[in-house]
């Protein structure tokens, strides 16, 4: 077995809407079936006996190595505690090879229980041995490590309930919710809207206390110390009992309370000078509680006990420790809802004011306190006491938290109870904490949990929002960028700040912030995190959607335009129509309930989709009597077609008319796939809610240039003769292109053109062979990138396609798109037609131009390529002789 690719599919992808490791496994003869190999699958079982069924293939048929590493992938997983259920393992069409999908949650752990299930596999295979305890035991781990901690993952978690999307920043807990301008974020518990003066007056403790007490809120005497001397001085001033601890600190680092003695003092100092500055303040008798406080409500309580252990006249100190930390909920950092308590310094005076060592055997039933402040962070424990607190005792902490100005605070508060009020008591506050834990509340060791990332949510977004933007993903075999750029300037004709993705960049309110294919995953993923950014308009390209899955987990419209056999198949195990079918209606699986896909109505592929969208379905269509466009109409649903010159946009009782003599992008109707494209975009529009105003205002201004759509039906004028610059490159395209260039008049037609290598034979050939029944005069020309194809192999494919060609005359060969280009138009006179089929899009849009704007009159140039039978034989079937390459440097000559 060979494992010959792995990728990580990020978002909604081909197999499922989960998150999903993809391996292309590539299995021997004797891998094949396993059934006739036994011994290989009880070595695996006694290896591995949560396995599972190794004989069940979904699609029918011999279960082959792959689909057991696609059982052991996800058992490992699951094993480890990862919440996942998918897997899936299909054939390609290449005998022996397999492609295997495994959900994961964390993709490290994913692509590490791959990498162990191949070991296992391995190891079943030649008797070997494997490890389980310790495999699950490195997957546990790195589990903990990859996924969020307790506070940031009750947040994220909340957001999800509310449909709120996020994105991981970073590797941390710096994480974005929402999209666009509509996105906030937040760091563990710490959210964007409090200030780096806020948190910076929280670490800062002698300061908080001096805030506090001004504003009326009980806090301890006490003050910062220079050294260690000074810091005595302070306690004595003080009076003992005292709490040592840092000026600027958080999670219970070097805090020791309760210190009476010397030597306890020098060592709690010695804890906290490690943080920095040291404080020392009078010590508050009673109960430590933490009181969450969101926005200006509290939201949750808990009284904190420090750790301890209860004697049992049998194990020391030490044992009793040892027993208290095999509790599954206590673990080394903040992943679990406990922490373990740890035998130090600190730990260690403690034991001693009791008269005690780590060694020591307490008497049976007696409490053992190793320290005396009860951080969940130091081993402590918490009990929700949310239902009891005084309305007074909430009142001072929201106090406290407002005068520090923290969104998101952590109070704590010693004494007695929490039942009365702080002033009755002699209580007070004695820390304000930014970004506080808030797994103490989530999971307390006793009483009720709370729900406190709701809290933060609900004070982030009070509306109700869910923090989205509207989303139009566009995908398809043609159209797909000019359908983007105008569904964006509907958008943007309605007063929102559009952000699109295309095959020619990324757009953010019309300012181009990235250059070249745009069309996948990555890009669109940054449009989503531009905070400047009202809607989205993605072109969604089959590569993104094959290397990562989609961006965004669902969208408000999606777009399909049309489907055609020339788009890639053969590439990345896409082979079939019935293949690129099944890939791009991702998008439509992924419509929001309360969106709508906009369906080609006359490509049967495409209007298939219409089942298995969540949401609503418009249907467009040039006629509108096809029996899609009719059947739909009938049942009130929303329709798009043309009729007497008009785009007609109808639903139920209500009907639009957009006139296509105000469409430029159309030319008064006669281009019929930019007429499809216009229909498209305004659907989508529609779906938006966008005004017929708007509408309207949107489908006049948009200019089919190139620099509006670069490469897209570009119209120049040159010397009286017709330019037209297109990026068409598979013979769905290049036909649409012939159906419009038909409709416009011209003296002569002709056609630069060259192919894609990374096409099938056939692709290539079909394209000459549609151009040859609508052009005189054909230039075929090499581009630069042959795309894996042999010198001249691309050239003699479009060669035999224009075999038999009924109307060509003249066919030239030459390498170099601009020289080909330059060519062409030498022999243009007022009245021709030129289809220029560009490959190059930005460098030769410049170069046709640098030509056109040439301002010097150009002198006719003599016709040295007289067409004769003979010739036309030569160059239909042949290379150019040398005689046509002086002919072809003497017309370059002209051009200077």
């Amino acid at each position: 077995m060979e494992v010959t690719r792995i990728r990580a599919l990020r978002g909604p992808n081909l197999w499922s809407r989960h998150t999903a490791i993809e391996a292309v496994i590539m299995c021997q003869t004797h891998e094949r079936d396993l059934r006739a190999a036994p011994a290989f699958e009880k070595r695996l079982r006694e290896l591995f006996p949560g396995v599972g069924s190794l004989h069940i293939n979904k699609h029918g048929g011999p279960v082959s190595i792959a689909h057991v590493l696609e059982s052991i992938t996800l058992a490992l997983q699951a094993q480890a505690g990862c919440p996942v259920t998918f897997s899936r393992t299909t054939p390609t069409e290449i005998e022996g090879t397999f492609q295997v999908a495994v959900q994961y949650t964390e993709e490290a752990v994913g692509r590490l229980a791959l990498e162990r299930a191949q070991q296992l596999c391995q190891a079943a295979a030649e008797d070997g041995s494997f490890d389980l305890a310790a495999v699950l035991a490195e997957l546990r781990e790195l589990d903990e490590d990859e996924r969020f901690g307790p506070s940031t993952g009750s947040i994220v978690e909340a957001a999800l309930k509310r449909g709120i999307p996020f994105k991981r920043l970073t590797s941390g807990s710096l994480v974005q919710l929402g999209w666009g301008s509509r996105q906030r974020r937040i760091q563990a518990a710490e959210v964007d809207g409090t200030s780096a003066i806020a948190e910076s007056i929280a670490q800062d403790k002698d300061l908080t206390k001096k805030l506090l007490h001004a504003a009326g809120v009980p806090v301890p005497s006490g003050r910062p110390a220079g050294d260690l001397e000074d810091a005595w001085v302070a306690a004595q001033e003080i009076g003992l009992p005292v709490v040592v601890k840092p000026q600027d600190g958080n999670q219970g680092k070097g805090v020791t309370v309760g210190v009476t003695e010397r030597a306890h003092f020098d060592a709690a100092y010695q804890s906290a000078a490690q943080y920095g500055g040291v404080m020392v303040e009078r010590y508050l008798p009673g109960h430590d509680f933490r009181l969450l406080v969101v926005g200006d409500k509290l939201v949750a309580a808990a009284r904190r006990d420090p750790p301890l252990v209860i004697g049992d006249g049998v194990r020391t100190v030490r044992e009793l420790v040892a027993e208290v930390n095999t509790d599954p909920r206590r673990g080394e950092g903040h992943g679990t809802s406990l922490t373990k308590i740890r035998i130090d310094a600190i730990a260690e005076a403690r034991l001693a004011e009791q008269g005690l060592t780590p060694d020591s055997t307490p008497s049976k039933e007696q409490r053992v306190v190793l320290r005396n402040n009860a951080n969940l962070s130091t081993g402590g424990t918490a009990t929700d006491v949310t239902d009891s607190v005084h309305p007074e005792v909430a009142a001072r902490a929201i106090e406290a938290a407002q005068t520090v100005g923290l969104d998101i605070c952590g109070v704590d508060v010693v004494c007695e109870t929490v039942t009365r009020p702080l002033e009755e008591q002699s209580g007070g506050i004695v820390e304000v904490n930014a970004a506080p834990g808030l797994r103490m509340h989530l999971s307390p060791s006793f009483g009720k949990g709370r729900d406190v990332g709701d809290a933060v949510i609900d004070h982030m977004y009070p509306d109700g929002g869910n923090g989205r933007i509207p989303i139009i993903a566009v995908t398809g075999t043609n159209g797909k960028t000019t359908t983007v750029r105008l569904a964006a300037h509907l958008l943007k004709a309605s007063g929102l700040r559009v952000g699109m993705t295309n095959t020619d960049g990324v757009y953010v309110n019309g300012r181009q912030i990235d250059s070249g294919d745009c069309s996948g995953p990555r890009s669109a993923r940054n449009v989503l995190a531009h905070p400047d950014v009202d809607a989205a308009v993605l072109e969604t390209a089959r590569g993104g959607l094959l290397r990562e899955g989609l961006a965004f987990d669902r969208c408000d419209v999606a777009i399909v335009t049309n489907l055609g056999a020339g788009d890639h198949l053969g590439l990345n195990y896409i082979t079939t129509l019935e293949d690129l079918k099944v890939l791009k209606r991702v998008i439509v699986l992924n419509v929001a309930p309360t969106g709508t896909a906009v369906l080609n109505a006359v490509d049967p592929a495409v209007a298939g989709m219409a089942p298995y969208c969540p949401g609503q379905v418009t249907f467009f269509a040039q006629d509108g009597s096809h029996p899609v466009i009719a059947a739909h109409r009938a049942q009130g649903k929303r329709v798009v077609f043309v009729e007497r010159g008009d785009m007609v946009c109808v639903e139920g009782n209500f009907t639009k008319r957009l006139p296509l003599a105000r469409v430029p992008l159309t030319r008064k109707g006669q281009i019929g796939f930019q007429v499809e494209n216009a229909m498209a975009s305004v659907a989508a529009a529609w779906a938006m809610g966008v005004s017929w105003n708007a509408i309207q205002k949107g489908l006049a201004t948009f200019i089919n240039d190139q620099h509006g759509v670069p490469g897209r039906f570009n119209v120049f004028d040159y010397r009286g003769a017709t330019l037209i610059a297109d990026y068409g490159h598979n013979p769905d395209a290049i036909a649409a292109l012939v159906a419009g260039v038909q409709n416009m008049p011209a003296r002569r037609r002709s056609v630069v053109i060259s192919g894609a290598g990374d096409r099938r034979d056939e692709d290539i050939r079909d394209q000459t062979r549609i151009l040859g029944t609508a052009f005189d005069d054909v230039i075929l020309y090499q581009d630069a990138c042959q795309r894996g194809r042999a010198d001249g192999e691309v050239l003699a494919l479009l060669r035999q396609g224009l075999r038999n060609a009924p109307r060509v005359r003249y066919v030239e060969e030459i390498h170099g798109e601009f020289i080909a280009i330059d060519s062409a138009l030498a022999r243009l006179k007022a009245g021709d037609l030129c289809l220029i089929l560009i490959d190059q899009v930005e460098q030769a849009l410049a170069h046709i131009q640098q030509r056109v704007a040439e301002v010097a009159p150009i002198k006719p140039i003599k016709r040295r390529f007289a067409v004769s039978k003979s010739v036309h034989s030569h160059r239909l079937h042949g290379r150019r002789s040398d005689k046509a390459s002086y002919q072809q440097a003497t017309v370059r000559a002209a051009f200077r």
